[in-house]
């Protein structure tokens, strides 16, 4: 950059862009770190499990781990557990996760229930404790269920992947990365979720390095997967390899991937932070024009950092476009007020007093320097 000019006092905001980005993962808050994601929702899972599992009847189901190498048990309900076991799930099917949670304690402490009705019974328990907002119990009886290895292995497992979320949901990064290597290492799967989980463990574990050959080998099998894409980019700021992050951001939109405006901001954020602004600024317009970004307060400020950047580099005619801009899209009038001054310092005294009467309808911090702009001087 060239000399910073004196002669105005721009109202800066700071040149330093985060990249907001959704790390497409399911998996819980605490993977966020800078990147905002939702909490996993594992109610698809529970509602899987619960229509598969039946407390009377032996189904035939399709093996979700073919290459497992756990055996699994023969053991099934008596007739007396089955009993037991329709009334905890017709209380989970009702969502009266108390009376479940309290039916499926007293199968578990019960001597004479075997291990399917001990599993089963503590797994939607779990499944109650989680559908309610109680993961500490949620792990314990995830714990309990898998302790007491009488489910089949679509359950057993599915039990085993819900726990290592659980766990992820509860900043336990350890003991749910134990729980994901276990489960990876007896299924010999190679699902994206699991793969996706362990590198959102790695990464809150500040392993980064690895979690980027991880996301490398998903990308290499999964090269469409907007998710594993998405988690690769993820992993490869948190290693500070920015320059592939940006790669692959790139080759994203022009293939078409981005259909949301976090996924444009990751991209041309990233330019400015590597000042290729040219560059960020097309990004920008190809959102505007798809219609994905829409103008909004957020833009302006990343107008206003364009805008900043030109002037201090001497470029007025880009710092006044980007002002121009940002300043009926922001939610205060700092940036038409940079824009005044811009313009009053380019002899453009009326479009300074028009840029200064904008500015204080919307606002601004020192409106004593708006007036004496609309003054003239």
């Amino acid at each position: 950059m060239n000399t910073p000019r004196k002669s105005l006092s721009l109202r800066c905001i700071p040149m330093a862009l985060v990249a907001v980005m959704m790390l497409a993962t399911g998996v819980p808050d605490a993977f966020s770190q800078d990147y905002g994601v939702g909490r996993q929702s594992m109610r698809a899972k529970r509602d899987a499990a619960r229509a598969k599992a039946n407390a009377g009847k032996a189904e035939q189901q399709e093996q979700l781990y073919p290459k497992a190498t756990r055996e699994e048990p023969e053991t099934k309900a008596t007739r007396n557990g089955v009993k037991k076991l329709r009334q905890i799930q017709d209380a989970f099917e009702k969502e009266d996760y108390a009376t479940t949670i309290s039916l499926a304690e007293k199968v578990g402490a019960d001597p004479d229930a075997n291990a399917y009705e001990k599993a089963f019974a503590w797994l939607l328990a779990g499944n109650a404790a989680s559908s309610n907002d109680d993961d500490a119990k949620a792990v314990t009886f995830f714990q309990n269920a898998l302790a007491a290895n009488g489910l089949d292995n679509n359950n057993h497992y599915t039990v085993m992947f819900n726990l290592a979320a659980v766990q992820y949901g509860l900043n336990q990064y350890e003991q749910a990365l134990e729980t994901i290597d276990r489960y990876i290492a007896e299924t010999g799967t190679d699902k994206v979720e699991a793969r996706t989980l362990r590198g959102g463990l790695l990464i809150q574990l500040e392993r980064y390095d690895e979690a980027a050959r991880l996301y490398e080998e998903q990308l290499a099998a999964h090269p469409d997967d907007k998710t594993v894409m998405m988690n690769a980019v993820a992993a490869y700021q948190q290693a500070g390899q920015d320059d592939k992050a940006m790669a692959l951001l790139a080759d994203a939109q022009a293939r078409g991937m981005f259909s949301t405006p976090n996924e444009y901001r990751a991209l041309y954020v990233s330019y400015i932070n590597s000042d290729r602004d040219a560059e960020a600024l097309k990004v920008i317009d190809d959102g505007l024009a798809k219609g994905v970004i829409q103008p909004n307060a957020q833009l302006a400020k990343d107008y206003m950092v364009l805008g900043q950047k030109a002037y201090y580099d001497g470029d007025d005619a880009r710092a006044i476009e980007m002002y121009k801009r940002a300043a009926p899209i922001a939610d205060n009038g700092e940036a038409a007020l940079n824009l005044a001054k811009i313009y009053y310092e380019a002899g453009r005294k009326a479009e300074a007093a028009a840029a200064a009467q904008q500015a204080l309808d919307k606002g601004v911090q020192e409106p004593e320097q708006a007036r004496k702009l609309l003054g003239g001087g």
